[in-house]
């Protein structure tokens, strides 16, 4: 069993930079892909961006690709999202979540695969 748990939310203005934290215990996971979904009050949640498991390869939403970075440090087990030129309709509530596939393909969109998930942190932003 994977324990994740993220942090790194909060307010900020539009234009401003956040970083996630996505801490990982339990079972390593240093040989999953994880990603990043987020979900807006009443709506889906929705695939962000995905790491596969040595970092080499990852994937992004059409909607963040060129504002958000994902990486991870699997000496550490942290999976980091660096926010940046962030937008109120980015606003939602982030979780990470792992899965047994080890590169982000196109499968790795779909929520329903993943085994493991974060309690969520908020971030909103402000215009």
């Amino acid at each position: 069993q994977v324990q994740l748990v993220e942090s790194g939310g909060g307010l900020v203005q539009a234009g401003g930079s956040l970083t996630l934290s996505c801490a990982a215990s339990g079972r390593i996971v240093s040989n999953r892909l994880v990603a990043w979904f987020r979900q807006a009050p009443e709506k889906n949640r929705v695939f962000v961006a995905a790491i596969g498991w040595s970092g080499d390869t990852t994937s992004y939403s059409d909607s963040v690709k060129g504002r958000f970075n994902i990486s991870r440090d699997n000496t550490k087990n942290v999976v980091y999202l660096q926010m940046s030129s962030l937008k109120p309709e980015d606003t939602a509530v982030y979780y990470c979540g792992s899965t047994t596939l080890h590169h982000p393909t196109i499968q790795a969109r779909d929520f329903r695969i993943y085994h493991s998930w974060g309690q969520g942190t908020q971030v909103t932003v402000s215009s």
